[in-house]
């Protein structure tokens, strides 16, 4: 088995765009460049779904991805605070008593 052949965002938009423009068809495209055609297809259906945020890239998310994983480590974050000030709270009230 080969590896994976990877194209980066400017290439599968610059592929997309001449589609949605009737400069050519998927199946035109996708023969053109040595793709399948449901590859070429899948980039239509998520840049015309996502738009300006389509192909994020490998490691990187979309912005309302991005802004749940940032949430979601800050409530975390929190928590772990919150815990730490419970756990001194009693260590501290214990000693007074």
């Amino acid at each position: 088995m080969g590896t994976r052949k990877k194209y980066d965002k400017a290439f599968k938009e610059q592929v997309v765009l001449r589609i949605l423009a009737n400069e050519s068809t998927v199946s035109e495209s996708a023969a053109e460049l040595g793709l399948h055609y449901t590859t070429v297809r899948d980039w239509v259906k998520y840049y015309k779904r996502d738009g300006a945020h389509a192909f994020p890239g490998s490691g990187n998310l979309k912005e309302p991805d991005e802004e749940v994983h940032r949430l979601r480590k800050q409530l975390a974050d929190l928590k772990e605070e919150n815990e730490i000030l419970k756990k001194a709270a009693a260590y501290f009230a214990k000693n007074l008593k």
